[in-house]
């Protein structure tokens, strides 16, 4: 394994959820990532965040991981979940919620609900 190979492996498989994206949780910079944050930060997933925008290896290096080509990237409890629009309809869906609770990941059921609702 490559040294960006072997700190991605590491990075999704010590951590229950974490989000390859651009930029932080806390401050986005393209709007996919904004939307996936924004959906974890308001359902109250606590997650890690890994900002592609400072390592190029690991831009790189985390779409040859999962043999996807876009960033955001979501992953829980060591498996890829997907990407910006994969997410989105997973929250509206509930296979989110549900995922999460399989993999009791702690999430804010009543805020999801609500996504739901606002979307309806």
């Amino acid at each position: 394994m490559t040294d960006a190979n072997t700190r991605i492996d590491e990075t999704v498989k010590g951590t229950d959820v974490v989000l390859f994206m651009k930029g932080t949780k806390d401050m986005p910079q393209c709007g996919f990532s904004s939307r996936v944050a924004g959906v974890l930060n308001y359902i109250g997933v606590d997650y890690t965040d890994v900002n592609v925008l400072a390592d190029e290896e690991i831009r790189q290096g985390i779409k040859d991981y999962s043999d996807w080509p876009t960033i955001p990237q979501l992953y829980v409890k060591g498996e890829f979940v997907g990407g910006c629009d994969i997410i989105v309809e997973m929250t509206l869906s509930g296979e989110l919620d549900t995922m999460l609770e399989t993999n009791g990941v702690t999430f804010d059921k009543a805020a999801s609900d609500k996504i739901r609702e606002a979307n309806a």
